[in-house]
C-alpha cells in the first residue's frame, strides 16, 4: 500500500507544466546555439581567433553581439530544459533568477532610454559614425549597415550623406590618392531603380562631388538614419510597445511556471520524507 500511495503521490506534480517549461526551452535551446554557431562561425570566417588585435573593436562587432546573445538564450534554454525534464529545483531556481534579472534590465534600459533619452540619442550617433569610420575594415558592420541603409531605413549616414566624409574612402579627399569611391557613397545610400535586377555596386560613386553630372538629390537617400530611425519608431510605436509587453509577458510566465513546478517538487518531497 505504501509503495502504491507513493506512485499515486508522484502525479501531483504537475506534468503539464513540466513539459510546457520543457518544450519551449527546447525551443530557445536550439535558437541560442543556432546564434551562438552564427557568431562563432563569423568570428572565425574573419580570422579573429588567431589576430587577436581585431578584438578591440569587439564593442562595434556583430558578430560578437550574436555570441553574448546566442550565449544567454543557450544558458536560459538549457537550464529551464534540463530542470524541468529533471525535476531539478537547482537549474529551475536559477533559470527563473536569469529570467528575473533579464526582465529587471529590459524594464531598467527602458526607463533611462525614456528619461535620459537625449544622451542615449548622442551615443547611438557616436556609434554610427563609429561604424562609418570602420565601414571597410570589417565585413559585419559594413553587411549591418547596408542593410540599415537599403533594407531597413531607407536613409544615408547618420544626419545625411555628408557623414560619409567620416571614411577615408569616400572622404572627396581620397581624390587625391586616386580613390574611385572618393566624394561618394555606399550603394545601400542609392535609392534603387524599379527595373533594377542585379545590383548597381558603383551607383555612388561621386555623386557628392561638385561636378557629378546628375542630381544626386534623385540619386541616394537624403535623409540621415538618426532621424530615419525615430521616424521609424514614432509610426511603429504600438507594435514596438506591443512586442516589448509580449516578450515582458513570456519571461513573467516563465519565471511563475518554474516557481509553481518548484513548489510542487518540494511538496512532493516533503510527502516522501
Amino acid at each position: 500500500m505504501a509503495n502504491h500511495r507513493r506512485r499515486r503521490d508522484r502525479t501531483e506534480v504537475s506534468c503539464c507544466l513540466k513539459y510546457v517549461i520543457f518544450g519551449f526551452n527546447v525551443i530557445f535551446w536550439f535558437l541560442g546555439f543556432s546564434i551562438l554557431a552564427i557568431g562563432v562561425w563569423a568570428w572565425s570566417e574573419k580570422n579573429t581567433f588567431n589576430n587577436l588585435s581585431r578584438l578591440t573593436h569587439i564593442p562595434m562587432d556583430p558578430a560578437f553581439a550574436f555570441i553574448i546573445v546566442g550565449a544567454i538564450t543557450f544558458i536560459i534554454g538549457f537550464t529551464g530544459c534540463v530542470g524541468a525534464l529533471r525535476e531539478n529545483t537547482c537549474l529551475l531556481a536559477f533559470y527563473a533568477i536569469c529570467l528575473a534579472i533579464l526582465l529587471l534590465i529590459e524594464m531598467t534600459s527602458g526607463i533611462l532610454c525614456f528619461i535620459f533619452k537625449d544622451w542615449f540619442k548622442e551615443q547611438a550617433t557616436e556609434g554610427f559614425r563609429a561604424f562609418i569610420v570602420h565601414y571597410r575594415d570589417d565585413p559585419d558592420q559594413q553587411n549591418l549597415i547596408d542593410w540599415i541603409q537599403e533594407g531597413w531605413l531607407h536613409c544615408c549616414g547618420v544626419e545625411g550623406p555628408k557623414d560619409w566624409d567620416g571614411n577615408r574612402y569616400f572622404n572627396c579627399s581620397a581624390v587625391e590618392v586616386g580613390s574611385s569611391e572618393a566624394c561618394g557613397v555606399p550603394f545601400s545610400c542609392c535609392v534603387r531603380d524599379e527595373n533594377e535586377i542585379i545590383r548597381n555596386k558603383q551607383c555612388g560613386y561621386g555623386v557628392r562631388s561638385p561636378d557629378y553630372p546628375h542630381d544626386a538629390a534623385n540619386k541616394i537617400y537624403q535623409t540621415g538614419c538618426l532621424p530615419a530611425g525615430e521616424a521609424w519608431v514614432e509610426r511603429n510605436l504600438l507594435v514596438v510597445a506591443g512586442v516589448a509587453v509580449g516578450v515582458a509577458f513570456l519571461q513573467i510566465l516563465g519565471i511563475c511556471f518554474a516557481q509553481n513546478l518548484r513548489a510542487d517538487i518540494f511538496a512532493q518531497k516533503s510527502k516522501w520524507r
